[in-house]
């Protein structure tokens, strides 16, 4: 259970890290006993250090989202990233919170939870036998909130209506993602169930890579990339920046699943964070390096957007149990991760689904993957109980999410004119240019 924190775990070892952190001195007059304050303060620290270290994965998927797209779509794809952490950061305040973590007030039973704001700690003060600030802890899950919105938003670019976006983002975070979420982390039937998802490879990253497969389903393709039976290519602008926007998503995932340990209070758990740490980093290099040697030899030459993609789907493989691998079998957890992207990737474009930055192969496909590997390390899981878990989840999200885009589109419509698809959602949508030296017509010398 995500938020079932551990800090009654025995204080001698919450004792012995802060004696080894005051250094020898210290440690000699230190007591064997740590007030539960210190505990507190621990946790606290691991809920608010992770937090900023996800939300820096804002700007990972807006830099990423803004160097594949093409130089005329780039400004809408920041607007879109700006807009959509900031509506989750409100929309999860006021009902996803409770929605999420019910605690005894759910609506229908392991089902639906509590509506209502999320209330925090006081001024100067807190509730040290929780083991953590209710504050921290609500921007922690605030942060994997806005990560399954900032999914959809790539796969959709380049001819999606600004408006219908926004409104779909309010209804996922605000109510999707924190329905399905609550199953396992609010501990709902899911978690009676069995089902392990220790930091959100099915509930986050699937999660959102359901809603974008809805989305594209009924937005249909970009102008142009599929005609006359053929898949034609459609190059992004700026493949340094997408380069930098991954690197940025990889630093943040030492956030996202090393504060899932949720509990620094003690050496054991100081320890485990280290190994998630490891853990996480070399799967995310094995996806990158088996995505790397998989295009040189079945397209003669090495691609670089697999590569980045390889390396992503390498991070969502070992997120459902970064913990419990070995070294080795985390390397081969994100190496397959890896190679399914580069499979997952041309099998979209057979059945004509656009996806423009490949964050279906990615967080989908690879999160599924992820979500059934935990049983390769993890004991207590079974293979029917993740299976469920993968199911319902992604039953209630597609299904939900097609619903919520087929009513946008028959009432206010989502995708923008032939025209100005053309155009570029910059000029169309928003009247100005990412890049206005370089555009034509350009006033400027």
């Amino acid at each position: 259970m995500r938020n079932t924190m551990k800090q009654f775990l025995p204080l001698a070892g919450a004792a012995s890290a802060l004696m080894l952190a005051a250094g020898p001195a210290l440690a000699q007059e230190a007591s064997p006993e740590v007030p539960a304050n210190s505990v507190y303060i621990f946790n606290t620290l691991l809920f608010l250090i992770g937090g900023f270290l996800v939300m820096f994965m804002a700007a990972g998927f807006a830099m990423l989202e803004a160097g594949l797209v093409r130089t005329k779509n780039v400004a809408m794809q920041c607007t879109k990233n700006m807009a959509l952490f900031s509506i989750a950061a409100i929309m999860f305040y006021l009902v996803g919170y409770n929605l999420m973590y019910p605690g005894e007030g759910w609506i229908i039973g392991d089902v639906i939870g509590a509506l209502g704001a999320k209330s925090i700690d006081e001024v100067g003060g807190g509730d040290v036998a929780a083991g953590y600030s209710a504050g921290s802890d609500f921007f922690f899950q605030l942060m994997f909130c806005a990560t399954t919105a900032s999914i959809v938003s790539g796969t959709l670019a380049e001819r999606i209506k600004l408006w219908p976006f926004l409104i779909f983002t309010v209804i996922l975070t605000g109510f999707i993602y924190p329905i399905e979420a609550s199953w396992e982390w609010g501990t709902g039937w899911l978690d009676d169930l069995g089902f392990a998802d220790f930091a959100g490879s099915t509930l986050v990253h699937s999660a959102g890579g359901w809603a974008a497969l809805a989305g594209a389903i009924i937005l249909g393709p970009r102008l142009g990339k599929y005609k006359d039976g053929r898949v034609n290519p459609i190059p992004g602008s700026n493949l340094p920046l997408a380069t930098l926007g991954t690197f940025i998503l990889w630093l943040g995932w030492f956030g996202f699943n090393g504060g899932s340990q949720l509990a620094m209070g003690s050496i054991g758990d100081v320890t485990d964070v280290s190994r998630i740490f490891v853990n996480t980093n070399v799967a995310a290099a094995a996806g990158a390096l088996v995505a790397l040697a998989l295009t040189q030899v079945l397209y003669g030459k090495v691609d670089l957007t697999m590569v980045l993609n390889g390396a992503l789907a390498g991070l969502v493989s070992i997120t459902a149990e970064p913990l419990a691998p070995t070294q080795f079998l985390a390397i081969i957890i994100g190496g397959v991760g890896g190679a399914l992207v580069v499979f997952a990737v041309p099998m979209l474009d057979k059945f004509k689904i656009d996806d423009v930055v490949g964050a279906i192969p990615v967080h989908l496909v690879a999160g599924i993957w992820g979500t059934i590997a935990v049983v390769l390390s993890n004991s207590d899981a079974t293979l029917m109980a993740q299976l469920t878990g993968i199911v319902a989840i992604g039953a209630f999200v597609f299904v939900v999410s097609l619903v919520v885009w087929s009513v946008l589109k028959s009432t206010m419509g989502i995708r923008v004119s032939q025209e100005e698809e053309m155009l570029g959602l910059d000029s169309a949508e928003l009247g100005m240019e990412a890049y206005p030296e370089f555009g034509k017509g350009s006033q400027f010398v």
